[in-house]
């Protein structure tokens, strides 16, 4: 797995033995360069995880849960090999460095994530809505976000009977 990369962030080594990364938010961009140099040239996932009704999870000693988490999938192709990153984000400040520059890939996934849970990636090219319209309000995917009610036409549906 990763050699020097990594090795001041606090780690867990998950199910078949894949590193997972806990960096601080201000490390997150810094351990990803590091990674990249050292050939983890893919970035295959970003998402965002909210834990607002499920606030106990696995963390190392000296990682503080919050409500919001990053996680991210590094893979590099020769060797095989697979990284993952988990980066804590509150609640209060939910912005991140952008993966961008390093992984331009990332680009749609951090839309997707702003779109949904409102985290913001500082340094993206075009942080805005990707799934919802432009005037759309809030965060779908937020586990506070309110259940709405939007009425379904189908076409050449039959009318009631």
């Amino acid at each position: 797995m990763a050699g020097g990369g990594g090795s001041d962030v606090p780690q867990l080594v998950g199910r078949a033995g894949a590193q997972i990364f806990f960096p601080s938010r201000e490390r997150y961009h810094d351990l990803l360069a590091e990674l990249q140099v050292e050939g983890f040239e893919m970035l295959a996932d970003l998402c965002g995880v909210d834990y607002l009704t499920h606030p106990g999870r696995t963390l190392p000693a000296g990682v503080e849960p919050e409500r919001f988490e990053v996680a991210v999938v590094l893979r590099r192709l020769d060797p095989p090999g697979m990284v993952r990153i988990r980066v804590q984000v509150p609640e209060s400040d939910p912005v991140l460095a952008s993966a961008w520059d390093l992984y331009p890939g990332a680009e749609a996934m951090e839309r997707e994530c702003f779109d949904m849970f409102g985290i913001r990636f500082v340094g993206h090219p075009d942080l805005t809505r990707i799934l919802m319209p432009e005037d759309w309000e809030g965060h779908p995917l937020r586990k506070d976000y309110g259940v709405g009610r939007v009425p379904v036409q189908f076409k050449e549906a039959p009318g009631p009977r």
